[in-house]
């Protein structure tokens, strides 16, 4: 396995965020500028414990720390860091079912990118650099609407139902196609009016006090808007 000059051991870098925050094609971008033959990426949502159909029937989400396996997830971030393979899962996300488990080798670099990541101290311990990204809501939720379209079976009807469900804690009664364009100011289900910040890039480690209330729904502090 290849080295860092200055250190004995892969580099371990962290991109955390909500749904559709941009983790995934930060994570490219980074791999790409370094070169695909000195990094291996991993998406931490494949640690998922539950199916998709297994999460609503058990009324979990994709970002509530039991629907995951957490405690493998840190001891695979320590394992990388020490130069040693994983048995990773896999998470389907067309299917939203879990597949064969995949066989990982550390190389130079790795990145590990997806919603849990700095959930408890131990994995915060292991990354040598730790990235959170928090665009506005708006934008993210138009960028989830395009994601989860095209690529995770989802209508447009469904995405935006979801997001109502969450930040409501019941499901709309009807749909409103004008939630369909987020960045619309006529959307029907706007945040609540909150000052505005630009799309943010924190490389601050996540607070000790429950990280993962980071990731919840900023309107109830509740788990259910995740669809991932």
């Amino acid at each position: 396995m290849p080295k860092n000059r200055r250190v004995d051991r892969p580099i371990i870098l962290g991109i955390v965020g909500d749904s559709a925050a941009g983790k995934t094609t930060l994570t490219a971008g980074i791999a790409n500028i370094l070169g695909a033959d000195r990094v291996v990426t991993i998406c931490t949502d494949d640690y998922h414990r539950y199916s998709r159909t297994e999460r609503v029937t058990n009324g979990l989400s994709a970002l509530d720390p039991r629907g995951n396996y957490v405690d493998i997830l840190e001891q695979h971030i320590r394992l990388l860091r020490d130069g040693q393979a994983i048995l990773k899962p896999v998470y389907n996300h067309h299917g939203g079912t879990l597949d064969r488990p995949e066989y990982i080798l550390p190389k130079e670099y790795v990145i590990l990118e997806g919603l849990l990541g700095y959930t408890t101290r131990a994995m915060r311990d292991c990354y040598d650099v730790k990235v959170y990204l928090e665009p506005i809501e708006d934008l993210r939720m138009k960028w989830k609407i395009q994601r989860d379209t095209a690529k995770r079976g989802y209508t447009a009807e469904q995405v935006v139902w979801r997001r109502c469900a969450g930040a409501n804690g019941t499901a709309p009664s009807s749909f409103d196609r004008s939630a369909l364009s987020p960045i619309s100011s006529s959307s029907s289900f706007r945040r609540p009016a909150m000052p505005r910040r630009p799309a943010r890039i924190s490389t601050s480690a996540i607070p000790c006090a429950r990280p993962c209330r980071t990731l919840t729904c900023r309107r109830c502090s509740t788990w259910a808007c995740a669809t991932d």
